[in-house]
């Protein structure tokens, strides 16, 4: 890590892979020989083309993506995914089933009671989101058009630790947070999306990964960007598309590649974590809020149960070199974001830093 960098714990925008952002630095002002930036290049131009379609095959095979899926590099942040799913996909029934886990989960069933008849297949607020429901105890409607879930719930800290079994009835998942941290079985999925600016690349695309036979259906009065049958027509480029950060997420895929693909990104991803968990358990001073089970490799939230030690731990904690550990309102205490860019030696530190926190207080 270089002397000017800080491990930084955003839950995102978060830190990008050092070698990535060199890489972006030296092609800045020249990509490759066109004598122009990325930022500045037209996005029918066969250099961004070239580099649009690449990014798009480099996911396809880290991912495993089936051919009948199409991958689509929107731009209406996950967030317009609230309105675009439903908006595609409801008609069928006009019913779905929703798994609320956690804030983003919550505001995405909220948005498609605008669209339809929603039915909570689960809802973990009776604990504050501090587990994940088992498949077990999930009430699915064989009847909905879609079951929808978010994989990984960033402001408390738990984690999905299986895909959930709803038959025929087609799988949509927010993996904004935990994409690329782990294979994934693509094929079992209806649509999988992902804001990029957490574990792909800087803020302004949102990936969309949809089998091609859910589209088409969309109600009448969906606006022409959040169409998917439009998007697929268009591959994407109905406007302009987010150039820069496509290009971004071309640079992270090699990365990726580079470090063990998917696989690797797994192992990093619970020696981090799991090195955290177990300095966090064995402090007398911190607890962590998610059952174990149910905890995230990416998000770890916890506190010490005193607002006021905890903002003093976050504020001697960024004197050392450790930046946006403080939680969410939501949850207060702090937060560790450790997506695939954060080194484990960022995590080493950290924990010796709760240590030491710890023995002192």
């Amino acid at each position: 890590m270089s002397n000017s960098r800080i491990y930084n714990f955003s839950a995102g925008p978060s830190m990008l892979p050092l070698s990535v952002l060199e890489r972006a630095g030296s092609e800045i002002t020249n990509f490759q020989g066109s004598g122009m930036s990325v930022m500045e290049m037209s996005h029918r131009s066969k250099v961004f083309l070239d580099i649009f379609h690449q990014t798009q095959e480099k996911l396809r095979q880290l991912m495993g993506v089936p051919q009948d899926y199409r991958i689509l590099f929107l731009q209406t942040g996950a967030s317009g995914q609230f309105s675009a799913i439903p908006l595609n996909l409801i008609s069928r029934t006009g019913k779905a089933d929703y798994a609320v886990t956690g804030n983003f989960s919550s505001l995405a069933c909220q948005e498609a009671r605008k669209y339809g008849q929603i039915s909570l297949a689960a809802d973990t607020g009776d604990r504050n989101h501090c587990y994940i429901p088992r498949q077990s105890t999930l009430k699915l409607d064989r009847d909905a058009s879609y079951f929808y879930y978010c994989a990984n719930n960033t402001i408390f800290g738990t984690e999905w630790d299986y895909v959930p079994d709803t038959g025929a009835v087609p799988l949509v998942c927010d993996m904004s947070s935990n994409i690329l941290s782990m294979p994934v079985d693509v094929s079992k999925f209806g649509i999988i999306y992902a804001g990029a600016q957490k574990n792909m690349a800087p803020a302004g695309l949102t990936v969309v990964i949809i089998k091609e036979s859910l589209a088409g259906d969309e109600l009448p009065y969906t606006p022409l960007m959040m169409n998917y049958q439009t998007m697929i027509d268009k591959d994407s480029m109905y406007n302009t598309p987010p150039c820069w950060c496509i290009y971004m997420l071309g640079l992270v895929l090699d990365w990726v590649e580079e470090n063990g693909g998917l696989e690797g990104m797994e192992q990093l991803k619970w020696r981090r974590a799991n090195m955290l968990y177990e300095t966090l358990d064995a402090s007398r001073l911190f607890t962590c809020h998610a059952d174990k089970g149910s905890r995230s490799g990416m998000n770890v939230t916890f506190r010490t149960g005193d607002e006021a030690l905890d903002a003093r731990f976050v504020q001697e904690a960024a004197q050392a070199g450790f930046v946006n550990l403080k939680g969410h309102r939501k949850t207060g205490g702090m937060r560790a974001s450790i997506y695939n860019a954060m080194p484990v030696e960022g995590v080493e530190k950290l924990c010796e830093f709760i240590q030491s926190f710890d023995k002192s207080n």
